[in-house]
């Protein structure tokens, strides 16, 4: 690989641990305490990012839920300097001019550091109205005409609104600071935006979704496309669509970067390998796996009576255009399944929710991820386990020392905002 190659970016996630809801029970520890401590390894060993994820339901996907992203990354800036923060937040239950607000701040308090991972949701609604969740045709052209108006508001204090009066103070050139003047169909939003322009001008943005409506918003405004691409073919074929549909749109040769999370199982032998994949196997309990599959093709399948050593039969599996919950996981389980994939082997298949998995020693596992890399289909991986002692250990003493010696990782950060470290093209004028 060339010396201009952009370097691969790794980001791990923070918030979700179960030690965040083990520490509400315990007055004296704060829910934010052991993800300081990820956060703190995080940017000592050179990651990129911290992502917090979120979910809008209790119980969903089996998890409490996560507490709100903005708040909890705004915390962790206070602790860290260089890595950057990015924010799930969905668009189908937020107006663009507090969403705009919010990243600014979060931008202000981190010195230019956040990025917004933007989601339309497939729960939630019970908690913020009293109708269905919207169809995904609806939810996406909510969340395109939300980045239009975010980028709008950031972009409405034009250079040279605010200047050094040469005393440690600012001067307001309130003229250039202009109203947007947005009214679409979800949304009237005069502008402008009321703080001050942002580090970073935008902050990175990121988006999660890969149905046809996602590939659409992700190619339009993404930056960075976060996708479940399990295999290297999906990884090939998906960038190729939403590259080819970035350059008819007039984006920068290269846009979006695509971030996978890598789902990765570690050992120090082949032979413990071999035996930890064993033990996952055998460990799965099949029958909340059942309802987690039939949560992974949209929820409307009953898999209870089916046996598990052979395929679903086809009439079971449904279109994904009929489902209103994440299409583009239904789209990756019908293919696992149309495959020859037994139930038993969906099952287990689902516990890493359509995400690209592998097992292996570090070198192993660095030759997966520079498999994808060289391919030109990997630019940024999000790498979970800094909670775990075992795992961290692999990761920080085998996988990440490895890829660095392979000049696939960098050894530290480029630049002072997280746009700079990125290596992103400049924002268009």
């Amino acid at each position: 690989m060339g010396d201009s190659r952009r370097l691969l970016k790794t980001v791990t996630g923070v918030s979700g641990s179960v030690d965040v809801y083990a520490a509400a029970l315990d007055p004296g520890r704060s829910t934010l305490e052991s993800s300081i401590e990820i956060a703190k390894l995080a940017e000592a060993h050179g990651f990129d990012a911290l992502f917090a994820a979120d979910l809008l339901s209790f119980g969903a996907q089996g998890a409490i839920g996560a507490q709100e992203p903005l708040i909890f990354l705004a915390a962790l800036s206070a602790v860290t300097e260089h890595v950057g923060l990015i924010a799930t937040v969905t668009t189908t239950f937020h107006h663009p001019y507090n969403l705009a607000r919010l990243f600014g701040t979060l931008d202000h308090v981190s010195n230019g550091r956040a990025a917004w991972n933007a989601v339309t949701s497939s729960l939630g609604e019970e908690n913020y109205s009293s109708g269905d969740l919207p169809s995904p045709e609806d939810r996406y052209r909510r969340a395109g005409e939300s980045l239009e108006i975010v980028n709008a508001l950031f972009d409405s204090w034009r250079p040279g609104a605010l200047t050094p009066d040469g005393h440690g103070g600012a001067v307001l050139n309130a003229d250039l600071v202009e109203p947007i003047d947005h009214a679409g169909e979800f949304f009237t939003v005069r502008g402008p935006l009321n703080i001050p322009p942002l580090p970073q001008r935008r902050p990175v943005q990121f988006q999660a979704g890969q149905s046809e409506a996602g590939v659409e918003l992700g190619a339009r405004f993404a930056e960075v496309v976060f996708t479940s691409l399990p295999t290297l073919e999906d990884a090939v074929t998906y960038t190729k669509k939403i590259r080819s549909r970035a350059t008819e749109l007039g984006r920068a040769d290269g846009l979006p970067l695509i971030m996978s999370s890598f789902h990765a199982t570690y050992g120090a032998s082949e032979d413990e390998v071999r035996r930890l994949v064993r033990e996952r196997d055998e460990a799965t309990d099949f029958d909340s796996g059942r309802l987690a599959l039939a949560d992974m093709l949209g929820g409307g399948v009953d898999l209870s009576e089916l046996p598990l050593d052979k395929p679903i039969p086809e009439d079971l599996l449904p279109d994904a255009r009929s489902v209103h919950r994440r299409r583009g996981r239904v789209e990756i389980f019908n293919n696992f399944a149309r495959s020859g994939k037994t139930l038993r082997e969906l099952i287990i298949a689902a516990k890493d929710t359509g995400h690209w998995a592998a097992a292996g020693t570090p070198e192993q596992l660095a030759d997966v991820i520079a498999e994808r890399y060289d391919a030109g289909v990997l630019d940024v991986i999000s790498l979970g386990g800094l909670a775990d002692p075992r795992t961290r250990d692999f990761l920080l003493n085998g996988l990440l020392p490895e890829l660095r010696r392979r000049g696939i990782v960098g050894t530290g950060y480029t630049g002072t905002t997280f746009r700079e470290n990125l290596e992103l093209p400049p924002l268009p004028n």
